[in-house]
């Protein structure tokens, strides 16, 4: 698995966090003072960044450690497209994959496209 370990405090708005086992990205992080008997808290929210936007947050003592995926942004050519698909060749490793055509873009082949990728998921950005 492509991930590390960090702690909660080095988040910030913008970067990736695994929130249930899901890789998201984080788009609000408070925190609160620690209190008379406790540590302070970080409250962490974001959006699945392969399920469609899914909101996910979690409350963690900024001194928890916290899963980071690695997700690689890409560069990829169409070789295709069909019915809602699209081929689409790996230009780093020349490995092709099959990828769903977004409904607001418009692909035909020959054209480069950006993609993020982590582990077997793929979505074009």
């Amino acid at each position: 698995m492509a991930r590390e370990q960090t702690e909660v405090r080095e988040l910030q708005e913008g970067n990736y966090v695994m929130i249930n086992d899901t890789p998201s990205v984080i788009t609000a992080y408070s925190t609160s003072k620690p209190g008379k008997h406790g540590s302070a808290k970080a409250r962490v929210e974001g959006q699945g960044v392969f399920d469609g936007g899914q909101k996910r947050n979690f409350t963690n003592p900024v001194d928890a450690k916290v899963w980071v995926p690695i997700i690689t942004r890409k560069q990829g050519q169409v070789v295709s497209t069909s019915s809602g698909e699209m081929q689409v060749m790996d230009l780093e490793t020349y490995e092709t994959f099959t990828m769903r055509v977004p409904d607001d873009l418009d692909v035909s082949a020959d054209d480069e496209i950006e993609f993020l990728e982590y582990e077997d998921q793929r979505k074009v950005v």
